[in-house]
């Protein structure tokens, strides 16, 4: 039996699939659209330029899904559930070849919504596998958002403002673009608060605030870039290519271990590197307050190097209409975004403490009458071979800020500890 606690599956988790699928239908018919616009008028450098995203997307993705379908195989009852899927079944020929043809992710979203069916619409067992699916997808969005729509995002906004105007398809693909990436931050989180014991405590209005600070913080890096790619294009490369290696260290010294072998975990922290370039999402514990410090002045400084390039290189003319707007918004839109997260953490985070480090042979004592209780970020009871420990990973980092440094003055309703 699925836990009540846990992996109950829902009528809204359903409909969170069903729109995933149709957000990314929707953002690959808009990229193949765009495409074909720019081959069918000789714009044949942003034709590559967007066939090499989306390339590069795909095979991110691909990749990532086939490793974890590769992991899950070693999970105890894993044949057993996958036997019955529409698609993939307990077949592992077909799940290589499905994506080695780039269709793996599609066919996830495709599996997710079938099992999520089985279980919301015909009542039958099964709801912690397909939690587990729904928790999948939303890490694989992630990954896509930023190796495709965030980029591609960038791109568009760049040919708009180069070229001064905008055609129909180039405002299709911001749309598209855009509302991939604002459904990835909604899914994501609310994925993530499914691993929150006391989750029914953090209401809509948390997930708003964590909407608006991710678009606020986001919006104005994607529009830094795009400026500073109108005045010298060819040092866009240059630039993400400086900045990818320093991030992909910074990952490497926190000692990420999300992936389940040596290559995986490299492919992880390359593709941390690139979501950081846009966004910042923490990946280990401890120290989050600290290492988000670095990051937003970092990258706060490195966009203000790139508007100021792009106010001083730009055409003075073409651009007078919009320019002082751009000059004044873009850094008030990032501080906001930075207010809007403080907020968040303040008023809306959950209290979540973990649990101290204790020397080998020591334990402390409790005052008489005292208590700790410590609670798992993922309830045990239930069904837990089918707890998604990827996205309880990056649900740990997110929840756990804290360490208890003083057990004894604790007590069992303030002890909400991850473990």
């Amino acid at each position: 039996m699925d836990s009540p606690m846990f992996s109950k599956y829902s009528w809204l988790d359903f409909i969170f699939s069903v729109v995933g699928v149709c957000t990314f239908l929707f953002d690959v018919g808009s990229d193949i659209w765009v495409a074909t616009e720019f081959y069918s008028r000789g714009e044949l450098f942003w034709f590559g330029v967007l066939i090499g995203l989306m390339v590069l997307s795909s095979v991110v993705v691909q990749m990532f899904s086939w490793f974890w379908f590769k992991y899950d195989r070693e999970l105890e009852g894993f044949d057993e559930q996958t036997a019955k899927n529409v698609l993939f079944g307990g077949c592992v020929k077909l799940s290589n070849l499905l994506h080695v043809l780039q269709l793996g992710f599609f066919c996830r979203h495709i599996s997710a919504i079938w099992q999520g069916f089985r279980v919301w619409w015909r009542q039958e067992q099964g709801s912690g596998y397909a939690v587990y699916l729904t928790h999948d997808l939303s890490m694989l969005r992630l990954i896509e958002t930023f190796c495709e729509s965030a980029p591609q995002l960038t791109l568009m906004t760049h040919i708009m403002l180069h070229t001064n105007k905008a055609r129909t398809v180039q405002c299709v693909s911001v749309v598209a673009s855009t509302t991939s990436i604002a459904w990835m931050v909604v899914d994501y989180h609310r994925s993530l608060r499914s691993f929150l014991p006391d989750k029914a405590k953090q209401g809509w209005g948390s997930a708003l605030v964590y909407f608006l600070w991710n678009l606020l913080l986001i919006a104005p890096r994607v529009a830094a870039v795009a400026l500073f790619a109108t005045i010298l294009p060819s040092y866009v490369a240059a630039h993400f290519l400086l900045l990818w290696p320093v991030l992909v260290f910074w990952v490497w010294r926190q000692e990420t271990d999300f992936m389940d072998s040596a290559g995986g975990e490299w492919l992880y922290r390359a593709t941390v590197g690139l979501i950081w370039y846009f966004s910042w999402f923490n990946v280990a514990e401890g120290g989050t307050r600290g290492r988000s410090i670095i990051y937003h002045s970092f990258m706060a400084t490195d966009g203000g190097i790139l508007l100021v390039t792009w106010w001083f290189y730009r055409d003075p003319v073409l651009t007078q209409s919009y320019a002082p707007i751009l000059l004044a918004t873009l850094p008030l839109t990032y501080l906001m975004g930075v207010l809007f997260k403080t907020l968040y953490y303040y008023c809306f985070h959950p209290t979540l403490w973990m649990p101290p480090v204790r020397e080998a042979g020591l334990e402390e004592e409790l005052p008489d009458g005292q208590e700790m209780v410590f609670r798992t970020i993922a309830p045990q009871t239930g069904t837990p071979r089918f707890r998604n420990k990827r996205m309880a990973s990056h649900a740990t980092h997110f929840y756990s800020e804290e360490e208890a440094k003083k057990p004894s003055k604790m007590n069992g309703r303030e002890a909400n500890t991850v473990v």
